[in-house]
């Protein structure tokens, strides 16, 4: 019987219903301490430098809105990676400038 019960864990068709959708579950939030946290880094980007932007405790639609807006502005590429928006270059005034206008404070971590 748990045979059974094991196959129908990975359903993913059935003919009375057709196809079954996984329910994904809400993506948690990490909330913020007050601060945005913009560091500069090149380890394991083949020594392409890389500013990236975490701890502002906002869901993953309001990262990819102020992701966009960044890339904008900076002119450059980027992406969202979990929590952490990375951005191409050292961009890092810049990004402080928009991040402050968007109601963040800023706090540079490293060197």
């Amino acid at each position: 019987m748990s045979s059974l019960q094991d196959q129908l864990a990975n359903l993913v068709y059935s003919t009375d219903g057709g196809r079954i959708k996984e329910e994904k579950a809400e993506p948690t939030i990490t909330p913020s301490d007050g601060f945005a946290k913009v560091r500069r880094e090149t380890k394991g980007r083949k020594g392409k430098g890389v500013v990236t932007i975490s701890g502002l405790g906002i869901g993953p639609k309001e990262l990819k809105v102020l992701a966009k807006k960044l890339k904008q502005t900076c002119g450059t590429g980027g992406t969202v990676v979990d929590e952490v928006i990375e951005i191409q270059g050292d961009k890092r005034d810049v990004i402080k400038t928009v991040l402050e206008k968007n109601g963040f404070k800023v706090k540079f971590i490293g060197g």
